[in-house]
């Protein structure tokens, strides 16, 4: 019925990791790990989307712009604009979708 889930305590730095941690029809949360100088290449997302930097510093590139956001910092973004994200530290993040 209730749970606790360790999973982005647990999830390692280790250059890229992505995890989903719900995905329904209406929601996706992806739980985002990126090592130190590891980039997350560009990509596009389906949805408008919610980031929420858990901790670290990550660089993130949209529209030939650079926006410095670090933890416990939020950024919004729409969907289907090429971006992408660069690691200055061991970083966690969450997509909400």
């Amino acid at each position: 019925m209730y749970t606790i889930n360790d999973q982005i305590k647990n999830q390692e730095y280790n250059k890229l990791q992505v995890n989903k941690l719900v995905k329904t029809d209406a929601l996706e949360i992806l739980n985002v790990s990126l090592e130190k100088d590891a980039i997350f290449p560009e990509h596009t997302a389906p949805r408008d989307v919610q980031l929420i930097v858990l901790e670290g510093k990550i660089i993130f590139h949209i529209n030939g712009k650079s926006y410095f956001i670090s933890g416990q910092q939020h950024f919004s973004f729409p969907k289907d604009v090429p971006h992408w994200v660069s690691a200055e530290e061991n970083s966690k993040f969450l997509i909400i979708r």
